[in-house]
């Protein structure tokens, strides 16, 4: 078996002697503790050493890619083709495929192959004689700087720094030209002041200042290929009854001088988009169709590079440019930005303020994928982000298609419909809101309220107590009101006697009031009678007692009413 060894002087190319040995992998590392036990398995056969910095960078290049150089196939082709029955051990599978195709032969590539290219390495001073350890560690520091350059140089990380660079200076340039146009309109505008409202157009404004110079020479300048002829006839008029103050001609120069460069900068300003756009497309071009060239360089700029871009997942690059947004919302504990810079891209400019978050939640997940197809992928087509894109399209005509259905009843989901029932209702003019002042007055309001609640009224029980002598318990069925307290004068039988209160009718108060009188006329029948006999019984106490009797006749009077 021989091993194809590469190193930072050259190619180097052994023999295998006991073959045996590489059966036992895990022991294999003692057989090369010392330069003695290692040229008892391995004896160099073959040495081709490079020229210069220049072939080993070249060789060096085709190993890592994976390709066979020019001196490694010179080598092959004199030392191994002799021995064509001989299997070669190799560190790269796919170097050995190419091998295998180009000079049909065996190639090996195993565990054990690898644990002895590990051992090889290590006693490379004792096996490859002619080679001082100084020279070697200066080759290979030299061939590590040479194609750590070489990669650098050629590195799809360092090619979007351009497009970094580019986005950056388009920002700049477009913030510049608009305090340019401002100052140019306020400038001219204190000559010619009806020309900034008949001239929308920035650019065109420059350039027609540019041409016009004074207003006086209005009439005799041709604006035919700047304007249209409407837009001409009416700057021509306005120039004749202009309110303008006059100006002096370095003025007038200093305003010309001013437009010149807003031109020029326009005009640049139109070639590094081109040379924008053109790049995005050479390096991002699913990016680009996804989202646009600006945004996509925009993205690129704000996550460093592409290959950083490339490993964010899709919840950051959709609010990627709003995090003084995202952490204010977490600060304050309020709704977190939907999108950030994605927001400018035209699928969520053309979709409906209810759908921009989902339409942004989905681009976000598909610009993902396709950035990192073009980090990434070997491929340069944008054939995915032209797939995905019309994927979103689709389901954006869905969601829009959705919310019109809903309106208005149309389409494969039609509204339901209830089942019509007549209602007759006839409307009553109401002249209360007539007038605002109002036609019963609130006192009256209140009592006309209290009127209409129905009066509740509790019902006492009647204390009943056993009679003794010199007093009188009548029961009567008519409900009577409540008698007052009153002083000495009453009895105390009739201060503790309580009866119902109820509402009266009026069927049943003049019966009541018959019986009522009946009983007075009675009573005075027979305290009439009482006092004759007490007068004459007693003549000397007829006064006290006859004061007691009134007042009782008033009591009761007051009673019967």
């Amino acid at each position: 078996m021989l091993v194809l060894f590469e190193t930072a002087a050259g190619y180097a190319i052994f023999k295998v002697l006991d073959e045996q040995k590489l059966q036992q992998v895990d022991c294999l590392w003692k057989e090369f503790e010392t330069p003695e036990k290692a040229n008892k398995i391995v004896k160099l056969k073959h040495f081709e050493k490079f020229q210069d910095t220049t072939e080993a960078l070249a060789a060096a290049t085709a190993l890592v890619e994976g390709k066979l150089g020019k001196s490694l196939k010179k080598v092959l082709k004199k030392v191994v083709a002799k021995e064509a029955h001989e299997q070669l051990a190799i560190t790269d599978a796919k170097l050995g495929g190419v091998i295998r195709e180009k000079l049909n032969l065996s190639c090996v590539h195993s565990p054990a192959v690898a644990e002895l290219m590990r051992g090889i390495r290590n006693q490379m001073e004792g096996l490859i004689t002619g080679l001082p350890p100084r020279e070697i560690s200066a080759m290979s520091l030299g061939l590590a700087h040479s194609l750590s350059r070489y990669k650098l140089k050629f590195s799809p990380d360092k090619v979007d720094t351009m497009i970094v660079q580019a986005i950056s200076l388009l920002d700049d340039l477009d913030k510049e030209l608009n305090n340019y146009i401002m100052r140019c309109r306020e400038w001219y505008g204190w000559h010619f002041p009806e020309l900034g409202k008949i001239i929308t157009d920035n650019l065109a404004y420059c350039k027609s200042v540019r041409k016009i110079g004074d207003r006086t020479n209005v009439a005799s300048t041709d604006l035919s290929e700047l304007l249209p002829e409407e837009v001409e006839a009416e700057v021509k008029l306005a120039a004749e009854i202009s309110m303008g103050t006059e100006v002096s001609e370095e003025d007038i120069s200093n305003i010309l001088h001013l437009c010149d460069q807003v031109i020029e900068i326009s005009e640049y300003r139109a070639q590094l988009y081109d040379y924008l756009k053109n790049r995005m497309m050479a390096i991002a071009p699913n990016l680009t169709v996804m989202v646009g060239e600006l945004v996509g360089a925009r993205l690129i700029s704000h996550a460093g590079s592409l290959l950083n871009l490339a490993k964010h997942p899709a919840s950051t690059v959709q609010i990627l440019g709003a995090e003084k947004a995202l952490f204010r919302a977490l600060k304050t504990r309020r709704d977190t930005p939907k999108y950030g810079l994605i927001y400018h891209a035209s699928l969520v400019g053309q979709t409906t303020a209810k759908n921009k978050g989902k339409i942004s939640r989905m681009l976000a997940a598909k610009t993902a994928l396709a950035v990192r197809y073009d980090a990434l992928g070997e491929d340069t087509n944008a054939e995915m982000g032209v797939e995905n894109r019309a994927k979103l399209e689709a389901r954006l005509r869905h969601l829009e298609e959705k919310g019109m259905r809903r309106i208005s009843g149309s389409g494969k989901a039609l509204a339901r419909t209830d089942k019509y029932q007549h209602k007759s209702d006839i409307k009553v003019y109401d002249p209360s809101g007539d007038s605002t002042i109002p036609t019963v007055s609130r006192k009256r309001k209140m009592e006309e309220e209290e009127e209409d609640k129905p009066v509740e009224i509790k019902a006492k029980k009647i204390k009943t107590e056993t009679p003794t002598e010199g007093a009188e318990v009548t029961e009567t069925d008519a409900p009577k009101k409540k008698k007052k307290k009153k002083k000495q004068e009453q009895d105390p039988e009739e201060e503790e006697e309580e009866e119902e209160e109820t509402v009266i009718s009026p069927t049943e108060e003049t019966t009541e009031k018959g019986k009522k009188k009946k009983k007075k006329e009675k009573k005075h029948e027979e305290e009439a009678e009482a006092e004759e006999e007490e007068a004459a019984v007693n003549p000397t106490e007829e006064t006290t007692e006859k004061k007691k009797k009134k007042k009782k006749k008033k009591v009761k009077e007051e009673e019967g009413e």
